[in-house]
């Protein structure tokens, strides 16, 4: 399968994962979170890190997952200061600057869509400045839904004035692809290597690619 790059207007796209390294988050949520848990309730740290993932498993696929206020406000930790102490662990993946790049000469609408909160979007963006490259920025918790929704992407093609038939999605995340084919969203690419630590995980669903040179002419678009 190729992308005919002349049928698509819009292109969404996916943040972490998808545009950024998902080291950052892993390494986050799953080692840096915990051990401050476990410092600031004295916990053993695999007591502190098993409480916390079961945590985290009740909020999946809801707004609550991404929120870093609930998350500071349920732990009785500061999230946001926490992830500018790593900050330096944010990364972009190779070749999406090329790949944006490449967009933007064929005057395609871009669209960040995220279900990060807004003060993770804020550090990521000043951190990568990959701003400059979108015509919007949308996050989860602005529309009021979790990409895992296909109202979601109903509602962003409406405020937008998109035809989901003319749009292209990338993610990491085969329930969010799933769900934007639900609501119409025609061409949909699972990014496959998502963090550098991990190995690639194809899907068996989706195109899949493991950097996005793969969908420039001559490799894969058209």
């Amino acid at each position: 399968m190729t992308i005919p790059w002349h049928a698509v207007q819009s292109v969404l796209l996916d943040m972490d994962g998808t545009l950024l390294d998902r080291h950052f988050d892993d390494y986050f949520w799953e080692t840096y979170v915990p051990q401050a848990y476990a410092r600031a309730r004295g916990l053993p740290p695999a007591q502190a890190k098993a409480e916390l993932m079961e945590r985290y498993r009740a909020e999946e696929g809801t707004l609550n997952w991404t929120d870093l206020d609930f998350w500071s406000e349920e732990l009785g930790l500061d999230i946001p200061l926490l992830k500018t102490r790593v900050e330096h662990l944010i990364q972009v993946h190779p070749h999406v600057e090329r790949f944006l790049g490449f967009l933007r000469e064929r005057n395609k609408w871009i669209c960040l869509a995220t279900n990060a909160h807004g003060k993770t979007l804020d550090l990521k963006m000043r951190k990568t400045r990959l701003g400059r490259f979108f015509d919007a920025v949308v996050s989860a918790h602005d529309l009021g839904l979790p990409k895992e929704d296909p109202r979601f992407w109903d509602l962003l093609c409406r405020r937008y004035a998109l035809d989901p038939q003319r749009s292209f999605l990338a993610e990491d995340s085969e329930a969010n692809l799933r769900s934007a084919r639900a609501a119409g969203v025609r061409y949909l690419v699972y990014v496959a290597k998502a963090s550098t630590r991990e190995p690639p995980r194809r899907s068996s669903e989706f195109l899949s690619i493991h950097h996005f040179d793969e969908l420039l002419p001559g490799r894969g678009g058209a």
